[in-house]
């Protein structure tokens, strides 16, 4: 699944592409994706202009100019395409027409993204979310959340009520370049262990964004490219190999994700 950085590239490229440009036309190819898409959809997009475009977690805000918003997450295989020269693919499910006879296509093989539109502060899949680990979030307000939580520390980094968008690749880069233990509990873990690693996510996921986002199997940018960081990763994917320690990335499987860390650094 695309993470934050990956995210951050799409709108980074959409932005570029969309903004100040009016929707002439839009062409559902399907019912829907993970769920349907809303009914009168084409209707209320055809012929607004696109004014914004947000990123809350990993959820992609497109403001409106009569006040509506289109939300859009690319599930674990969803990209748009700027400038698309054809939308017959067989996984083309959503096809864009703007006003300077541009076409965007949104391509899906699994199909778990999510296409809806809403109006005002309020969306059922954004109002549970916890801060923007990019934006004012601080080592305080992680020690406060995990004062009462036992499960470990990187179960709950990865819970999106306690900071969002840090999925399971940065997660463990930030426990690697803090030398904190993924299996800690959370309750355990100090404020000052906390300013750490508060300090190494923000800089990797901002690392990660100047990258372009992560080439990870299906993530591509709305232009067709990849981005680089994964290079740069230390642990993730790779069990037996050397640690900067000395020691050997291991790996274990916390909550049906794998976890990689290096048991001789990590404490």
């Amino acid at each position: 699944m695309p993470e934050l950085p990956e995210v951050e590239t799409v709108r980074t490229g959409l932005s570029r592409s969309w903004i100040g440009k009016r929707i002439d036309g839009v062409e559902l190819r399907r019912a829907g994706l993970r769920f349907p898409f809303p009914d009168g959809l084409e209707e209320r997009l055809t012929g607004q202009v696109i004014t914004a475009i947000r990123r809350r977690a990993k959820y992609l805000l497109i403001d409106l100019d009569n006040g509506d918003i289109l939300l859009s997450h690319l599930g674990m295989s969803g990209k748009w395409t700027l400038d698309a020269n054809d939308c017959e693919g067989k996984h083309d499910h959503v096809v864009i027409h703007l006003d300077d006879g541009s076409m965007s296509v949104y391509n899906d093989p699994r199909r778990f993204g999510v296409l809806d539109i809403y109006r005002g502060d309020s969306h059922k899949l954004l109002d549970h979310l916890g801060p923007e680990p990019l934006e004012e979030w601080t080592a305080n307000d992680l020690f406060q959340k995990l004062q009462r939580r036992k499960s470990p520390i990187k179960i709950c980094i990865l819970d999106q009520k306690v900071v969002v968008g840090v999925g399971n690749i940065y997660v463990c880069e930030a426990l690697n370049r803090s030398k904190i233990s993924p299996i800690r509990i959370s309750n355990k873990i100090t404020l000052k262990e906390c300013a750490i690693l508060v300090n190494e996510i923000k800089i990797i996921l901002a690392e990660a964004i100047q990258a372009g986002g992560s080439t990870l199997r299906d993530f591509a940018g709305v232009d067709g490219t990849l981005g680089y960081f994964p290079h740069q990763f230390k642990v993730y994917d790779k069990e037996g190999s050397g640690c900067e320690c000395g020691g050997i990335v291991e790996r274990l499987i916390q909550g049906g994700r794998s976890t990689f860390w290096c048991a001789s650094c990590q404490k």
